[in-house]
């Protein structure tokens, strides 16, 4: 079955790359991408998460030398939902591609992203057979699976990953909504139901070092744990309304004699160390609610070799650091 909607085949294919301090992996991603893909009418967005290594340079010399090539560099690191994010808002073509810059996931595995597509999926996520990693972030990622989608009952598409087709309409409505806690992979079901997974190889990174931590995998997870599902919350409150009680029953017990000083004592330990855990929720909770304020956007671009809008720029004339913008379509171009 063939879909109605435009056809990744057909329309041609946005490939959004992230990169932050990928020196070593720019060229050779870039290389094997327009190698596997080339044949399709392709335009490939670099986006540069503030990298302080030579990553903007060696964009700027592959815009230099294939129009294909179009890319954003931000004023600073904004993390990876705002890099892949701002790709997906800028994609000209009716789908978008994303492929991460450390080449473990060989972009010949497209193919079968876009067959799935062609059955008229909106999205289709890569899910890592045979992943090669350490064993620490294979467990976290099964460990966070497990939670979310069976503890929690948050809908993620099972096994899903940052290698990933998706509509661009879909994609850009996602951007627009400036969620409080951003999570693409769970906020893709909330808006459609076509959706579906495909196994995909994967492989060890063989240049440069992973920029994905234990500490942004958990902060990551918190996020997700807190903003897509009110269980958390829910336990919480029962949690302290039984601790409440039962600090009640303790206390009177004690005044009449039927609990001794040891048992009373131990167990009004553990009544605080239950609320304190409840309490650490409840203010997570309310950083998730304050992020939903207004705030800053998302990233700020410093320089683009294509129109970036005006809210996005964090200087809409000269940049006094001194690196150019460069406004394309506009006409205009400011020079260091």
């Amino acid at each position: 079955m063939t879909t109605a909607f435009p056809d990744p085949v057909d329309c041609g294919l946005t490939v959004v790359v992230p990169c932050f301090n990928e020196v070593e992996n720019i060229e050779p991603s870039y290389r094997e991408i327009t190698n596997e893909l080339g044949h399709y009418s392709l335009e490939l967005i670099f986006v540069d998460d503030g990298s302080t290594d030579g990553t903007l340079a060696g964009i700027r010399a592959l815009a230099a030398a294939d129009p294909r090539v179009r890319y954003l560099s931000f004023t600073r690191n904004f993390g990876f939902e705002a890099a892949f994010s701002a790709g997906y808002r800028y994609a000209s073509r009716p789908w978008v591609l994303h492929v991460d810059a450390d080449q473990q996931f060989p972009a010949a595995e497209a193919e079968k992203l876009i067959e799935a597509a062609r059955q008229g999926n909106d999205a289709v996520f890569g899910v890592r057979t045979n992943r090669q990693d350490p064993l620490l972030r294979r467990w976290g990622t099964a460990a966070f699976h497990f939670l979310g989608r069976r503890v929690l009952r948050i809908e993620i598409p099972p096994g899903a990953t940052a290698f990933r087709l998706v509509r661009t309409e879909l994609a850009r409505r996602i951007v627009d909504l400036r969620l409080g806690t951003p999570y693409f992979l769970a906020t893709v079901p909330r808006l459609t139901s076509r959706y579906t997974c495909v196994q995909v190889a994967h492989r060890a990174r063989e240049r440069g070092e992973s920029k994905v931590g234990f500490g942004f995998l958990a902060s990551h997870a918190i996020e997700l744990f807190v903003g897509f599902t009110r269980r958390l919350t829910t336990a919480a409150s029962a949690t302290a309304l039984s601790a409440g009680g039962l600090g009640v029953l303790a206390a009177a017990a004690a005044a009449f004699g039927l609990l001794g000083a040891s048992a009373t004592a131990a167990l009004l330990f553990a009544l605080l160390s239950v609320l304190l855990v409840v309490l650490s929720l409840t203010v997570r909770y309310l950083v998730v609610v304050g992020a939903g304020q207004p705030r800053p956007r998302q990233f700020y671009v410093r320089e683009a070799n294509f129109a970036v809008e005006a809210d996005d720029r964090l200087f809409t004339s000269e940049d006094p650091a001194g690196p150019r913008l460069i406004d394309v379509q506009l006409g205009k171009g400011v020079s260091a």
